[in-house]
């Protein structure tokens, strides 16, 4: 006689939900930490390479320092925000700490390989990268609320109402942060026209 298999009891339901991640991350399942990981990396290393002005490896080294300093705070993550846009801080703040860093002199101009482009007007090319440097190193400079509001917003792309609430302010206030921030742009692009 043929006894019947048993089969295993079933597995139990993996966590989905950000909420349920992070809890199941906290109670030590490194799954779930994997999954946040593979949940959130894109949009940081994205936002990253738009701060660093599209230095693929500064980005990438960036944004595995983010997931470091991120882990070592997630117990003091209290939820006020989605996870990505608490991420999006950490990745900021992480980005301003590499640019406060001494380093040494960059070598000069001439003796850097530019890479070769396929683009089919080079001049339009050269002008539109220039203009990106230019845009990035005025961003750079306004004062710390307005570039986290415009940063977070157009290079993190993060939704309003999140980036208020991890301000702890109201999303007209971010409105206001991101209008002044544009208009101060918009003056430094135009009287560099001038």
């Amino acid at each position: 006689m043929v006894k019947p298999t048993e089969s295993p009891p079933p597995a139990p339901p993996r966590p989905t939900g950000e909420g349920e991640l992070l809890a199941a991350y906290r109670s030590g399942d490194r799954e779930a930490a994997n999954l946040l990981v593979e949940r959130t990396y894109t949009a940081v290393y994205a936002a990253l390479f738009r701060l660093t002005g599209g230095d693929r490896d500064l980005a990438a080294d960036l944004t595995q320092e983010t997931y470091r300093r991120a882990w070592q705070a997630l117990p003091r993550f209290e939820g006020r925000s989605r996870l990505a846009t608490w991420l999006y801080r950490i990745a900021y703040t992480t980005f301003l700490n590499h640019v406060r860093k001494p380093r040494p002199l960059p070598l000069p101009e001439e003796d850097r390989a530019e890479p070769v482009a396929d683009d089919p007007d080079p001049e339009e090319s050269v002008a539109s990268r220039a203009l990106d440097r230019r845009l990035r190193a005025y961003v750079l400079q306004l004062p710390d609320k307005l570039r986290y509001a415009i940063t977070a917003r157009f290079w993190g792309e993060r939704p309003i109402r999140e980036i208020a609430r991890a301000e702890g302010v109201t999303t007209v206030a971010i409105r206001k942060r991101i209008k002044k921030a544009l208009g101060l742009l918009a003056d430094a692009l135009g009287e560099e026209a001038r």
